[in-house]
């Protein structure tokens, strides 16, 4: 089930691109990440009283990692997030998000000690490779096309968040739980938002919002967070950082798919050509798992 769960994240995710492209043009990136989080923390605390009868009280010493998370994969991530579809296509910032689990799976083994073999070290770059195709439409010299824009910047912004966040996590989830994780980084990146937003006019400029842009924060409040967000620390929980965070490869495929229903665009040979490299990515960086069956075993053992 942790695989299934791992995989709608993404497809959520895919969908949050171009939801945050819907909304880029109405909606302030302030206000739409401060939005997009109050729907989350409602639902959340909805989940975590219905799943775990209450909000656990932190200790003094997790005070700190946990406002890191609502600073990191909230606050900093969702406004470099907004802003940066705000200036390029959806598809060219999933292509940048996609360099995520290079740096996370690279941090995982020099902090964590996860085992970083030749096997695994060959799913990534095939994985990558396979999310490089799928952007760029098999036409590689495109990603020379263009200059490095503020755009782009924004969107390595993110990229850095949520690297922070993925590694942030493991460490918090020594302590708490998954949906209470996810809970507490959203109502706190929620609160260091709300001011942002306040000052670029939300309270005026919400009324003016359409039916499509409310849908939308809806989407990326309640799939986009509430159920991505808790699937995938659950992910981390199971399965550790390196191996989860490669599903976020198939994000770029995903958002292509959701393109090709919701906005007629076509499915190309490039398309079906990513998503067959992700998947062999994703396969052999789980077979590099197992490489060394002994170290794997205490590791696992060793997890939260």
């Amino acid at each position: 089930m942790v695989y299934l769960k791992l995989l709608l994240t993404a497809i959520f995710w895919g969908g949050t691109f171009i939801a945050g492209r819907t909304i880029a043009g109405d909606v302030g990136p302030y206000s739409a990440a401060f939005l997009r989080f109050t729907v989350a923390s409602i639902f959340l605390l909805v989940f975590v009283r219905r799943m775990e009868g209450r909000l656990p009280r932190l200790g003094r010493g997790q005070i700190l990692p946990v406002v890191a998370l609502g600073l990191t994969g909230v606050f900093a991530y969702n406004v470099f997030f907004f802003k940066g579809l705000h200036l390029i296509e959806a598809g060219r910032a999933s292509l940048i998000i996609a360099c995520n689990p290079i740096f996370i799976s690279l941090l995982s083994a020099l902090l964590f000690k996860e085992k970083l073999n030749a096997v695994r070290i060959s799913g990534i770059l095939v994985s990558v490779s396979g999310a490089i195709v799928v952007i760029t439409r098999g036409r590689l010299s495109a990603l020379l096309d263009g200059s490095l824009g503020s755009g782009e910047l924004f969107i390595f912004g993110c990229v850095a968040s949520w690297v922070a966040y993925s590694l942030l996590g493991k460490t918090v989830m020594n302590r708490l739980s998954a949906l209470s994780a996810v809970c507490y980084s959203s109502m706190i990146g929620g609160a260091l938002l709300f001011f942002p937003a306040c000052a670029e006019g939300l309270f005026h400029d919400a009324w003016y919002y359409s039916l499509k842009d409310w849908i939308s924060l809806f989407y990326l409040g309640f799939f986009g967070t509430v159920l991505g967000f808790v699937w995938y620390y659950q992910g981390i929980q199971r399965i550790g950082p390196m191996k989860s965070s490669l599903f976020i490869n198939f994000v770029p495929v995903s958002a292509i798919l959701l393109a090709y229903g919701l906005l007629d665009e076509p499915i190309t040979w490039s398309l079906l050509m990513g998503a067959v490299l992700v998947g062999s990515g994703v396969y052999l960086t789980n077979v590099g798992a197992f490489a060394f069956p002994g170290r794997s075993a205490r590791r696992q053992d060793a997890s939260p």
